[in-house]
Protein backbone atom coordinates (compact mmCIF):
# COMPACT_ATOMS: atom_id res chain seq x y z
CA UNK A 1 0.00 0.00 0.00
CA UNK A 2 1.35 3.41 -1.01
CA UNK A 3 1.46 6.17 1.62
CA UNK A 4 -0.32 9.34 0.59
CA UNK A 5 1.34 12.58 1.67
CA UNK A 6 -0.98 15.58 2.02
CA UNK A 7 0.72 18.99 1.86
CA UNK A 8 -0.54 21.60 4.35
CA UNK A 9 -0.62 25.34 3.94
CA UNK A 10 1.61 26.56 6.76
CA UNK A 11 0.49 30.18 6.36
CA UNK A 12 -3.16 29.43 7.06
CA UNK A 13 -4.42 29.70 10.63
CA UNK A 14 -4.86 26.16 12.03
CA UNK A 15 -8.42 25.21 12.83
CA UNK A 16 -9.28 23.26 15.97
CA UNK A 17 -8.87 19.54 15.30
CA UNK A 18 -12.41 18.36 15.93
CA UNK A 19 -12.77 14.59 15.62
CA UNK A 20 -14.77 13.28 12.70
CA UNK A 21 -17.30 10.45 13.08
CA UNK A 22 -15.72 7.07 12.86
CA UNK A 23 -12.18 8.29 13.50
CA UNK A 24 -9.99 8.33 16.60
CA UNK A 25 -11.16 10.73 19.35
CA UNK A 26 -9.27 13.61 20.89
CA UNK A 27 -5.68 13.11 22.01
CA UNK A 28 -4.83 13.27 25.67
CA UNK A 29 -3.07 16.65 25.12
CA UNK A 30 -6.26 18.21 23.81
CA UNK A 31 -8.23 16.76 26.70
CA UNK A 32 -5.73 18.28 29.15
CA UNK A 33 -5.98 21.68 27.44
CA UNK A 34 -9.77 21.69 27.57
CA UNK A 35 -9.75 20.54 31.20
CA UNK A 36 -7.26 23.29 32.11
CA UNK A 37 -9.24 25.93 30.24
CA UNK A 38 -12.36 24.95 32.20
CA UNK A 39 -10.71 24.30 35.56
CA UNK A 40 -8.57 27.45 35.80
CA UNK A 41 -11.43 30.00 35.57
CA UNK A 42 -13.46 27.94 38.04
CA UNK A 43 -10.46 27.72 40.38
CA UNK A 44 -9.95 31.48 40.12
CA UNK A 45 -13.58 32.13 41.05
CA UNK A 46 -13.46 29.67 43.96
CA UNK A 47 -10.19 31.20 45.22
CA UNK A 48 -11.70 34.68 45.01
CA UNK A 49 -14.73 33.49 46.95
CA UNK A 50 -12.68 31.83 49.68
CA UNK A 51 -10.29 34.77 49.97
CA UNK A 52 -13.24 37.12 50.44
CA UNK A 53 -13.83 35.76 53.95
CA UNK A 54 -10.16 36.18 54.83
CA UNK A 55 -10.13 39.75 53.54
CA UNK A 56 -13.09 40.58 55.80
CA UNK A 57 -11.37 39.19 58.89
CA UNK A 58 -10.61 42.16 61.14
CA UNK A 59 -7.82 40.24 62.92
CA UNK A 60 -6.02 39.15 59.75
CA UNK A 61 -2.51 40.42 59.06
CA UNK A 62 -2.79 43.61 57.02
CA UNK A 63 0.23 42.83 54.86
CA UNK A 64 -1.20 39.43 53.97
CA UNK A 65 -4.56 41.01 53.22
CA UNK A 66 -3.00 43.50 50.80
CA UNK A 67 -0.84 40.82 49.17
CA UNK A 68 -3.75 38.43 48.75
CA UNK A 69 -5.94 41.18 47.33
CA UNK A 70 -3.29 41.97 44.72
CA UNK A 71 -2.77 38.31 43.81
CA UNK A 72 -6.48 37.58 43.48
CA UNK A 73 -7.36 40.91 41.90
CA UNK A 74 -4.63 40.78 39.25
CA UNK A 75 -3.58 37.16 38.90
CA UNK A 76 -7.06 35.70 39.37
CA UNK A 77 -8.59 37.94 36.73
CA UNK A 78 -5.78 37.13 34.30
CA UNK A 79 -6.21 33.39 34.83
CA UNK A 80 -9.96 33.63 34.37
CA UNK A 81 -9.69 35.51 31.06
CA UNK A 82 -6.88 33.26 29.84
CA UNK A 83 -8.98 30.17 30.44
CA UNK A 84 -12.04 31.69 28.79
CA UNK A 85 -9.94 32.72 25.79
CA UNK A 86 -8.62 29.16 25.43
CA UNK A 87 -12.14 27.82 25.53
CA UNK A 88 -13.21 30.20 22.79
CA UNK A 89 -10.28 29.03 20.63
CA UNK A 90 -11.76 25.53 20.72
CA UNK A 91 -15.05 26.66 19.19
CA UNK A 92 -15.18 25.81 15.46
CA UNK A 93 -16.00 28.05 12.52
CA UNK A 94 -17.48 31.54 12.61
CA UNK A 95 -18.94 31.04 16.07
CA UNK A 96 -15.54 31.64 17.61
CA UNK A 97 -15.43 35.37 16.82
CA UNK A 98 -19.11 35.77 17.64
CA UNK A 99 -18.66 34.35 21.10
CA UNK A 100 -15.31 36.02 21.96
CA UNK A 101 -16.65 39.60 22.56
CA UNK A 102 -19.39 38.27 24.84
CA UNK A 103 -16.85 36.23 26.81
CA UNK A 104 -14.60 39.23 27.42
CA UNK A 105 -17.38 41.73 28.12
CA UNK A 106 -19.60 39.31 30.05
CA UNK A 107 -17.64 39.20 33.35
CA UNK A 108 -17.45 43.00 33.40
CA UNK A 109 -21.21 43.25 32.89
CA UNK A 110 -21.80 40.71 35.66
CA UNK A 111 -19.58 42.68 38.07
CA UNK A 112 -21.30 45.90 37.03
CA UNK A 113 -24.71 44.42 37.74
CA UNK A 114 -23.53 42.85 40.99
CA UNK A 115 -21.80 45.90 42.47
CA UNK A 116 -23.81 48.79 40.95
CA UNK A 117 -27.23 47.76 39.68
CA UNK A 118 -28.14 45.38 42.49
CA UNK A 119 -27.05 47.76 45.33
CA UNK A 120 -28.99 50.60 43.70
CA UNK A 121 -32.19 48.55 43.49
CA UNK A 122 -31.72 47.19 47.01
CA UNK A 123 -31.15 50.71 48.38
CA UNK A 124 -34.37 51.94 46.80
CA UNK A 125 -36.28 49.04 48.38
CA UNK A 126 -34.55 49.63 51.72
CA UNK A 127 -35.72 53.24 51.69
CA UNK A 128 -39.30 52.00 52.16
CA UNK A 129 -38.45 49.78 55.15
CA UNK A 130 -37.96 50.34 58.86
CA UNK A 131 -34.71 50.78 60.77
CA UNK A 132 -33.86 47.07 60.66
CA UNK A 133 -34.99 46.54 57.07
CA UNK A 134 -37.61 44.01 58.18
CA UNK A 135 -40.97 45.69 57.55
CA UNK A 136 -42.26 48.12 54.93
CA UNK A 137 -43.20 51.54 56.28
CA UNK A 138 -44.22 53.18 53.02
CA UNK A 139 -43.19 56.81 52.58
CA UNK A 140 -42.39 57.41 56.27
CA UNK A 141 -38.63 57.69 55.71
CA UNK A 142 -39.07 60.19 52.88
CA UNK A 143 -41.57 62.13 54.96
CA UNK A 144 -38.92 62.32 57.67
CA UNK A 145 -36.49 63.82 55.16
CA UNK A 146 -38.76 66.77 54.43
CA UNK A 147 -40.24 67.34 57.90
CA UNK A 148 -37.35 66.83 60.32
CA UNK A 149 -35.46 70.04 61.13
CA UNK A 150 -32.00 68.44 60.90
CA UNK A 151 -32.84 66.84 57.55
CA UNK A 152 -34.16 70.12 56.14
CA UNK A 153 -31.00 71.86 57.35
CA UNK A 154 -28.87 69.21 55.62
CA UNK A 155 -30.79 69.67 52.35
CA UNK A 156 -30.48 73.45 52.55
CA UNK A 157 -26.75 73.28 53.24
CA UNK A 158 -26.19 70.79 50.41
CA UNK A 159 -27.99 73.09 47.97
CA UNK A 160 -25.72 75.94 49.05
CA UNK A 161 -22.68 73.70 48.54
CA UNK A 162 -23.69 72.69 44.99
CA UNK A 163 -24.30 76.33 44.07
CA UNK A 164 -21.29 78.01 45.66
CA UNK A 165 -18.49 75.44 45.31
CA UNK A 166 -18.77 74.55 41.58
CA UNK A 167 -19.36 78.19 40.64
CA UNK A 168 -16.36 79.46 42.60
CA UNK A 169 -14.12 76.62 41.36
CA UNK A 170 -14.95 77.42 37.74
CA UNK A 171 -14.64 81.19 38.16
CA UNK A 172 -11.32 81.06 40.01
CA UNK A 173 -10.03 78.23 37.82
CA UNK A 174 -10.93 80.19 34.67
CA UNK A 175 -9.19 83.27 36.05
CA UNK A 176 -6.02 81.30 36.80
CA UNK A 177 -6.21 79.58 33.39
CA UNK A 178 -6.32 82.93 31.58
CA UNK A 179 -3.49 84.37 33.68
CA UNK A 180 -1.09 81.41 33.43
CA UNK A 181 -1.75 81.21 29.69
CA UNK A 182 0.10 84.52 29.35
CA UNK A 183 3.20 83.29 31.19
CA UNK A 184 6.27 81.69 29.71
CA UNK A 185 6.30 77.95 29.18
CA UNK A 186 8.49 77.13 32.18
CA UNK A 187 6.73 79.59 34.50
CA UNK A 188 3.36 78.31 33.31
CA UNK A 189 4.26 74.70 34.14
CA UNK A 190 5.47 75.58 37.62
CA UNK A 191 2.41 77.74 38.34
CA UNK A 192 -0.03 75.08 37.16
CA UNK A 193 1.75 72.45 39.23
CA UNK A 194 1.51 74.53 42.39
CA UNK A 195 -2.18 75.33 41.86
CA UNK A 196 -3.03 71.74 40.93
CA UNK A 197 -1.07 70.27 43.86
CA UNK A 198 -4.00 70.18 46.36
CA UNK A 199 -5.78 67.68 44.06
CA UNK A 200 -3.19 65.09 45.20
CA UNK A 201 -4.50 65.37 48.77
CA UNK A 202 -7.47 63.34 49.93
CA UNK A 203 -10.51 65.03 51.46
CA UNK A 204 -9.54 63.74 54.89
CA UNK A 205 -5.95 64.94 54.51
CA UNK A 206 -7.09 68.36 53.33
CA UNK A 207 -9.48 68.59 56.27
CA UNK A 208 -6.67 67.87 58.73
CA UNK A 209 -4.53 70.54 57.08
CA UNK A 210 -7.32 73.09 57.36
CA UNK A 211 -8.00 72.19 60.98
CA UNK A 212 -4.63 73.81 61.71
CA UNK A 213 -5.81 76.86 59.79
CA UNK A 214 -9.11 77.21 61.70
CA UNK A 215 -7.85 75.95 65.08
CA UNK A 216 -8.99 77.95 68.09
CA UNK A 217 -7.83 78.27 71.68
CA UNK A 218 -9.67 80.46 74.20
CA UNK A 219 -7.86 83.26 75.99
CA UNK A 220 -5.53 81.92 78.66
CA UNK A 221 -5.14 78.43 77.18
CA UNK A 222 -1.81 78.94 75.47
CA UNK A 223 -0.59 80.24 72.15
CA UNK A 224 -2.85 80.11 69.11
CA UNK A 225 -1.86 77.20 66.86
CA UNK A 226 -4.38 78.07 64.15
CA UNK A 227 -3.02 80.14 61.26
CA UNK A 228 -6.04 82.44 61.05
CA UNK A 229 -6.16 83.07 64.78
CA UNK A 230 -2.40 83.60 64.82
CA UNK A 231 -2.80 86.38 62.26
CA UNK A 232 -5.96 87.69 63.89
CA UNK A 233 -4.50 87.93 67.40
CA UNK A 234 -1.30 89.39 65.94
CA UNK A 235 -3.45 92.29 64.75
CA UNK A 236 -4.59 92.87 68.34
CA UNK A 237 -7.94 91.09 68.08
CA UNK A 238 -9.39 88.34 70.25
CA UNK A 239 -9.25 84.76 68.93
CA UNK A 240 -12.31 83.53 67.04
CA UNK A 241 -13.85 80.05 67.02
CA UNK A 242 -14.28 80.03 63.26
CA UNK A 243 -16.04 76.66 62.99
CA UNK A 244 -18.63 77.63 65.62
CA UNK A 245 -19.86 80.74 63.81
CA UNK A 246 -23.19 79.83 62.23
CA UNK A 247 -23.94 80.03 59.32
CA UNK A 248 -20.51 81.28 58.19
CA UNK A 249 -18.86 78.04 59.27
CA UNK A 250 -20.48 76.43 56.20
CA UNK A 251 -18.61 78.90 54.01
CA UNK A 252 -15.36 78.09 55.80
CA UNK A 253 -15.86 74.40 54.98
CA UNK A 254 -16.69 75.21 51.36
CA UNK A 255 -13.34 76.99 51.09
CA UNK A 256 -11.61 73.64 51.60
CA UNK A 257 -13.46 72.08 48.66
CA UNK A 258 -12.79 75.13 46.49
CA UNK A 259 -9.09 74.95 47.38
CA UNK A 260 -9.01 71.29 46.33
CA UNK A 261 -10.83 71.55 42.98
CA UNK A 262 -9.75 74.94 41.65
CA UNK A 263 -6.60 73.34 40.23
CA UNK A 264 -8.67 70.71 38.45
CA UNK A 265 -10.85 73.37 36.83
CA UNK A 266 -7.81 75.45 35.89
CA UNK A 267 -6.02 72.59 34.08
CA UNK A 268 -9.06 71.55 32.03
CA UNK A 269 -10.04 75.12 31.14
CA UNK A 270 -6.46 76.06 30.30
CA UNK A 271 -6.34 73.22 27.77
CA UNK A 272 -9.62 74.42 26.27
CA UNK A 273 -8.34 78.00 25.99
CA UNK A 274 -5.25 76.81 24.13
CA UNK A 275 -7.59 75.14 21.64
CA UNK A 276 -9.24 78.43 20.64
CA UNK A 277 -8.21 79.18 17.02
CA UNK A 278 -5.51 81.83 16.95
CA UNK A 279 -6.88 83.21 13.67
CA UNK A 280 -10.11 84.22 15.41
CA UNK A 281 -8.21 86.05 18.13
CA UNK A 282 -5.97 87.86 15.65
CA UNK A 283 -8.96 88.86 13.53
CA UNK A 284 -10.69 90.31 16.60
CA UNK A 285 -7.59 92.30 17.53
CA UNK A 286 -7.31 93.64 13.98
CA UNK A 287 -10.96 94.75 14.20
CA UNK A 288 -10.09 96.77 17.31
CA UNK A 289 -11.45 94.50 20.05
CA UNK A 290 -9.66 94.72 23.39
CA UNK A 291 -8.69 91.69 25.47
CA UNK A 292 -11.81 91.90 27.66
CA UNK A 293 -14.09 91.85 24.62
CA UNK A 294 -12.12 89.01 23.06
CA UNK A 295 -12.53 86.95 26.22
CA UNK A 296 -16.30 87.48 26.56
CA UNK A 297 -17.24 87.28 22.89
CA UNK A 298 -14.77 84.71 21.51
CA UNK A 299 -12.87 82.73 24.15
CA UNK A 300 -15.70 82.07 26.61
CA UNK A 301 -18.32 81.05 23.98
CA UNK A 302 -15.76 78.75 22.33
CA UNK A 303 -14.97 76.90 25.57
CA UNK A 304 -18.56 76.96 26.87
CA UNK A 305 -19.00 73.20 26.49
CA UNK A 306 -15.83 72.57 28.51
CA UNK A 307 -17.01 74.96 31.21
CA UNK A 308 -20.28 73.01 31.50
CA UNK A 309 -18.43 69.69 31.76
CA UNK A 310 -16.15 70.99 34.51
CA UNK A 311 -19.09 72.57 36.32
CA UNK A 312 -21.19 69.41 36.30
CA UNK A 313 -18.25 67.18 37.24
CA UNK A 314 -17.50 69.25 40.33
CA UNK A 315 -21.22 69.49 41.12
CA UNK A 316 -21.58 65.70 41.22
CA UNK A 317 -18.53 65.44 43.47
CA UNK A 318 -19.92 68.09 45.82
CA UNK A 319 -23.22 66.22 46.20
CA UNK A 320 -21.33 63.16 47.45
CA UNK A 321 -18.80 64.84 49.74
CA UNK A 322 -19.05 64.15 53.45
CA UNK A 323 -15.42 63.71 54.52
CA UNK A 324 -14.76 67.41 55.01
CA UNK A 325 -17.82 67.98 57.19
CA UNK A 326 -17.29 64.73 59.10
CA UNK A 327 -13.66 65.52 59.98
CA UNK A 328 -14.04 69.25 60.64
CA UNK A 329 -17.29 69.47 62.62
CA UNK A 330 -18.97 66.06 62.59
CA UNK A 331 -22.04 67.72 61.12
CA UNK A 332 -22.63 69.80 64.26
CA UNK A 333 -23.03 73.55 64.65
CA UNK A 334 -25.37 73.79 61.65
CA UNK A 335 -22.94 72.28 59.13
CA UNK A 336 -24.72 69.00 58.36
CA UNK A 337 -25.21 68.03 54.69
CA UNK A 338 -27.12 65.23 52.95
CA UNK A 339 -24.17 62.85 52.45
CA UNK A 340 -23.09 63.29 56.06
CA UNK A 341 -26.66 62.66 57.28
CA UNK A 342 -26.76 59.48 55.19
CA UNK A 343 -23.63 58.12 56.87
CA UNK A 344 -24.86 59.21 60.30
CA UNK A 345 -28.24 57.51 59.90
CA UNK A 346 -26.64 54.30 58.63
CA UNK A 347 -23.74 53.86 61.04
CA UNK A 348 -24.47 56.07 64.07
CA UNK A 349 -28.24 55.84 64.49
CA UNK A 350 -28.41 52.37 62.87
CA UNK A 351 -31.49 53.34 60.88
CA UNK A 352 -30.97 51.75 57.48
CA UNK A 353 -34.32 52.95 56.12
CA UNK A 354 -33.60 56.65 56.64
CA UNK A 355 -30.00 56.23 55.48
CA UNK A 356 -31.24 54.60 52.28
CA UNK A 357 -33.74 57.43 51.80
CA UNK A 358 -30.92 59.97 51.96
CA UNK A 359 -28.94 57.85 49.47
CA UNK A 360 -31.90 57.79 47.06
CA UNK A 361 -32.21 61.56 47.44
CA UNK A 362 -28.58 61.95 46.36
CA UNK A 363 -29.15 59.59 43.44
CA UNK A 364 -32.19 61.57 42.26
CA UNK A 365 -30.22 64.82 42.57
CA UNK A 366 -27.30 63.52 40.49
CA UNK A 367 -29.32 61.88 37.68
CA UNK A 368 -30.42 65.17 35.99
CA UNK A 369 -26.81 66.35 35.94
CA UNK A 370 -25.73 63.11 34.28
CA UNK A 371 -28.48 63.46 31.68
CA UNK A 372 -27.29 66.98 30.83
CA UNK A 373 -23.71 65.72 30.45
CA UNK A 374 -24.78 62.85 28.17
CA UNK A 375 -26.88 65.13 25.96
CA UNK A 376 -24.08 67.64 25.58
CA UNK A 377 -21.63 64.86 24.77
CA UNK A 378 -23.92 63.49 22.07
CA UNK A 379 -24.42 66.98 20.63
CA UNK A 380 -20.65 67.46 20.43
CA UNK A 381 -20.22 64.09 18.73
CA UNK A 382 -22.81 65.01 16.10
CA UNK A 383 -21.00 68.27 15.36
CA UNK A 384 -17.72 66.46 14.65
Amino acid sequence: MTDVVVERDETARPEPEWPEPGRQGWSWRRVVRIAAAIALPIAALVAARLSFFFLRDAEANRILVVGLALVIGVGGVWVMYWGLDRLVDLIPGDWRERVRPAVFVGPALVLLALYLVYPAIYTIILGFQDADGQEFVGWDNYSYLFTNDDSLLAIRNSILWVIVVPLMCVVIGLLFAVLVDRLGRRTESVSKSMIFLPMAISFVGASIVWRFVYNFRPEGFGEQTGLLNGIWTGLGQEPVAWLLQEPWNNVYLMVIMIWLYTGFAMVILSSAIKGVPEDMLEAARVDGANEWQIFWRITLPTIASTVVVVLTTILITVWKVFDIVFVMTGGEFGTTIVAERMITEFFTFRHSGRGAAFAVLLFVAVVPVMIVNIRRFRAQEQMR
